[in-house]
């Protein structure tokens, strides 16, 4: 019989990060039997998302279903920043981090030291913007796995940049692609991410200490990614990449304050025809201001098409979480919801992935952060992209250009542009209602020519064979615990 181990989880307390991280734990609970996990939940002090904290009071709640999962909230500290008047949020989050270690440390002998536990501390599985915690793992002799919550490809793109040594910059004047590995196909300089370009927000420092790593789990499975992945494995630099996905939250944990509103739109969509509602929704944090709601809301009364909106209001000053219209009438074109009110329905905040299983739901426009494009794949539905930040874009170009589960609204929109002389934020064009309309129709073309929906179709069986016995993932989460178990030797 193996031994009894732990695994200590350090997550991001993102709602994109902490959801797959969480997911990763319980698949690994679930394959093997002799394995505990802990998992150290960090509390921002300077952003407070209540998704985030509904989800982890949920996992608190549910926390006795599992006793070999182990949540531990970090003790918040309100001086951890206390002198810091920086504004820069990535150099803010560096010094979050390192006052968090003392935390971890003590937190993980109090673990260690428990009368009649007799586990084995095997290793810290740490998300890639915690890598510092490394440093910790090697105080208690033990390995650290890296977590990345989006994909193989992406993951090579931030090592490949890493690699020309903060130079990629130099790319944009003089070559309008990449040829990046993980990628079968030129990739655009317009489409890097901003914060890869930014050289002192500290991704370089994290994507350098990946090669210290005993391994990397990556929420991905191989049939999605064969070229990112087989890449990565012949690069002899990079430690062994571990594709365990698609790691889902599908039990959704939506405010039950909003359920009687949720009742009346899902009535709505048991009424629709099968696959004929096109659902928009921007993740957590994605808004948009009033002129380019109202050229959404033409192009979807001009499209013809049913529709499901998930519409929200931009953050009140000093925040960073969107917040909710009191009234849908105040920022959407006049007439437009009584004028649609047979087609489409506008609302609130949404469990995305029950909206998606929905069998009235055709189609999906979208950020393309990660998860969500997990859980699309994970139902079938086609994508019409619409990335904003961080690796969206980069995501929006795999489904369009690399797999073909996917049509492009406006591939090379940003959010987080800065003109290079002022470092002031740029504010996005205007995506007008003509290009909007056009993605739309395009996504929910139901003809037999139409290959990305046959394209979506494909993926989601791949994405279910993955996680079954002998299936990509599984056998990957069979090698993860191979890689674990010799280090303890």
């Amino acid at each position: 019989m193996e031994d009894a181990i732990e695994l200590v989880f350090i997550p991001v307390p993102g709602m994109g990060h902490l959801v797959s991280a969480v997911g990763t734990a319980k698949l690994l609970l679930q394959a093997r039997p002799q394995l505990s996990v802990t998992v150290l939940i960090m509390k921002l002090p300077f952003v407070s998302d209540p998704n985030v904290n509904s989800y982890i009071d949920s996992l608190l709640a549910d926390e006795s279903d599992n006793s070999r999962l182990k949540l531990i909230p970090l003790p918040e500290e309100a001086d951890s920043l206390k002198g810091h008047t920086d504004t820069d949020l990535s150099f803010i989050f560096r010094v979050f981090l390192d006052s968090q270690k003392t935390k971890v440390r003590e937190c993980v002998n109090e673990m260690l030291g428990c009368v009649g536990v007799r586990r084995r501390l095997a290793g810290f599985v740490v998300d890639i913007l915690c890598s510092t915690m490394m440093d910790v793992a090697d105080e208690f002799g033990v390995p650290t796995y890296v977590f990345y919550p989006s994909g193989a490809a992406t993951l090579g793109l931030h090592l490949h940049l890493q690699s020309l040594n903060h130079h990629a910059l130099e790319f944009k004047d003089s070559d309008p692609h990449l040829n990046i590995p993980t990628y079968s196909k030129p990739f655009p300089v317009n489409l890097l991410p901003n914060f890869l370009l930014d050289k002192t927000n500290g991704i370089w420092d994290c994507t350098r200490q990946i090669s210290q790593a005993k391994g990397i789990i990556v929420n991905t499975f191989f049939d999605l990614e064969p070229h990112a992945l087989e890449s990565l494995s012949k690069d002899k630099r990079i430690p062994p990449v571990y594709p365990m996905g698609p790691i889902l939250n599908l039990n959704s944990n939506y405010n039950k304050n909003r359920e009687s509103e949720k009742q009346i739109w899902m009535k709505w969509l048991d009424d629709q025809p099968s696959s004929s509602v096109v659902f928009i929704c921007f993740g957590s944090g994605g808004t948009f201001p009033e002129p380019q709601v109202k050229e959404i809301a033409y192009a979807l009364e001009r499209s013809g098409q049913r529709f499901l909106w998930a519409l929200r209001k931009p953050p009140c000053p000093g925040s960073l979480v969107p917040t909710e219209y009191t009234n849908h009438e105040e920022i959407l074109p006049e007439g437009f919801l009584e004028r649609t009110q047979s087609i489409g329905k506008v609302i609130g905040w949404a469990p995305q992935s029950e909206v998606l299983a929905h069998l009235s739901v055709g189609g999906f426009v979208c950020h393309c952060g990660w998860n969500s494009i997990l859980e699309s794949i994970w139902f079938g539905i086609p994508i019409a992209t619409w990335p904003m930040c961080v690796d969206q874009h980069a995501n929006a170009f795999q489904l369009v250009r690399e797999i073909g589960m996917a049509v492009d609204v406006k591939m090379d929109y940003k959010i987080d542009s800065k003109d290079p002389k002022t470092n002031v934020l740029i504010v996005p064009e205007i995506v007008n209602a003509k290009e909007i309309e056009f993605g739309i129709t395009s996504l929910m073309d139901h003809s037999t020519s139409n290959s990305v929906r046959t394209k979506a179709k494909e993926v989601k069986e791949k994405s279910r064979k993955a996680l079954e016995e002998g299936g990509s993932s599984f056998n990957f989460v069979e090698s993860f615990f191979k890689n674990v178990m010799n280090s303890l030797k």
